[in-house]
């Protein structure tokens, strides 16, 4: 197509009428998703700027408030499972409380929220309990279990249990 036939049609006044719209800075980011569609990225990759990181995991989840409320959800399902519920059963309710506020703290500080956990380590936190391989693997699925009661997507599952995951050794055994 000529350059005078393209600017009398109707894809010229279209793209004019977008570009007008969307502003430079919009329309550059949309020249380049169309040069990434078409061309996978590689001839442009030095004119287009990459993509925006995705927000911060603690964001995902939905903030201090949903992650409070998947670990409402999670110490729920724990204290109703048989597997590890011995373990909970003795706790009064400010006890449970506070169990909620400090896991919600520790997920929002590890998942890149503005949270300071002030807890105890989770070594000291756990000595003489000798909790077991099983114990761990119930929480884990209750946690998944909530996760998915609140539609957590399962990218930001995996990234958190990956963020969580490395605990392990300062819990289970102690």
């Amino acid at each position: 197509m000529t350059l005078a036939r393209f600017l009398t049609s109707g894809a010229a006044v279209g793209t004019l009428v977008l570009a007008l719209a969307l502003g430079p800075e919009a329309q550059a980011q949309q020249w380049c998703q169309g040069a990434y569609d078409q061309k996978g990225g590689s001839n442009f990759s030095s004119a287009c700027p990459p993509a925006p990181p995705p927000p911060p995991l603690y964001r995902r989840l939905g903030g201090r408030d949903g992650i409070a409320v998947v670990v409402a959800d999670f110490v729920a399902f724990t204290v109703a499972d048989n597997r590890v519920n011995e373990r909970f059963k003795a706790m009064k309710p400010p006890e449970v409380e506070k169990l909620k506020s400090h896991l919600s703290d520790q997920i929002c500080e590890a998942t890149g929220g503005p949270c300071s956990y002030l807890g105890r380590d989770m070594k000291a936190a756990h000595k003489g309990m000798q909790i077991s391989d099983a114990e761990w693997t119930a929480c884990v699925e209750n946690l998944d279990k909530a996760l998915d009661k609140n539609k957590v997507g399962a990218p930001e599952k995996a990234e958190l249990l990956k963020a969580l995951g490395p605990m392990k050794p300062d819990i289970v055994g102690q």
